[in-house]
């Protein structure tokens, strides 16, 4: 079953979470509904690509009404395509929320037990990770490309989860938009490092397509990483959206050959009425 849901235009929910725990918000924006023109049109998120720092602040603050949380409370990164995960509280918020410069630096991953605080990452094809124990209150997001795909950064949180004595076979995960298999192509270099990591699994998430040419599947290839490290399969969901393929919901830094804007990832828990 599909678990992002269009709640409005500008951004999907996991359908699932949001019925079932109405004090969580977590979602992935598109690119509609928003005031950036260009290649940025129109709700380009990401305070890194050259847009209008005035649009962009507009669009964010856009986002944080709808969601009904407001911007102050966010916490933004520098994300570096790395592993590096930032356990944040209460005092973090603010902090690259509308300035990029203060921004988490070299971080590509948050956690959080506190409530009143939004996990946000951005995004143009690259994979959001979504992390949930309910019993805690524990969650957490991280952004994979490639490079922190198999620098293991789904991995990274499962161990965090597990080092914070959370047993494993309670946390949810959910993979959400990002390029799919069809639409990912790279070369051997990439190839021999997803090997190094999966040299005991008879399905492989690729297909060669030509010399030196393949297939990656990066979804399924970071199911399977959150599988070994433990979190199991019956917990995790996979989202069939492509921000390739599906072209009228998202930017793709592939399809739109490096010139483009940027989704955003959210997670938070709802404040209590008077905190």
């Amino acid at each position: 079953m599909e678990p992002f849901s269009l709640k409005k235009e500008e951004y999907f929910v996991i359908k699932e979470w949001a019925d079932r725990i109405p004090n969580i918000l977590a979602g992935f924006t598109t690119k509609n509904g928003g005031c950036s023109s260009n290649k940025y049109k129109t709700l380009n998120l990401g305070l890194h690509v050259n847009d209008s720092n005035e649009a962009v602040s507009r669009n964010r603050q856009h986002v944080a009404d709808l969601l009904g949380f407001s911007h102050e409370k966010w916490v933004g990164a520098e994300q570096t395509h790395e592993i590096s995960i930032k356990k944040v509280t209460r005092s973090d918020r603010g902090r690259g929320a509308l300035v990029y410069e203060d921004s988490f630096p070299g971080t590509d991953g948050f956690f959080t037990y506190s409530k009143g605080v939004m996990l946000t990452l951005c995004y143009a094809d690259c994979v959001p990770l979504y992390f949930l124990h309910e019993n805690t209150g524990a969650i957490g997001i991280a952004h994979a490309g490639w490079k922190g795909t198999v620098g293991g950064i789904g991995k990274e949180m499962a161990e965090l989860y597990a080092e914070e004595g959370i047993d494993l076979k309670e946390v949810q995960a959910v993979i959400g938009p990002s390029i799919c298999g069809n639409c990912y192509i790279v070369d051997d270099r990439v190839i021999s490092k997803v090997q190094k990591i999966l040299d005991d699994v008879d399905i492989k998430p690729y297909n060669q397509i030509s010399d030196n040419q393949f297939q990656l599947d990066l979804k399924e290839l970071n199911r399977k990483i959150l599988v070994n490290a433990g979190i199991p399969q019956e917990n995790i969901m996979i989202t069939d959206y492509c921000t390739s393929c599906h072209e009228d919901y998202f930017f793709s830094h592939r399809r739109d050959m490096g010139k483009t804007g940027r989704m955003m990832s959210f997670i938070g828990w709802k404040e209590e009425v008077g905190s």
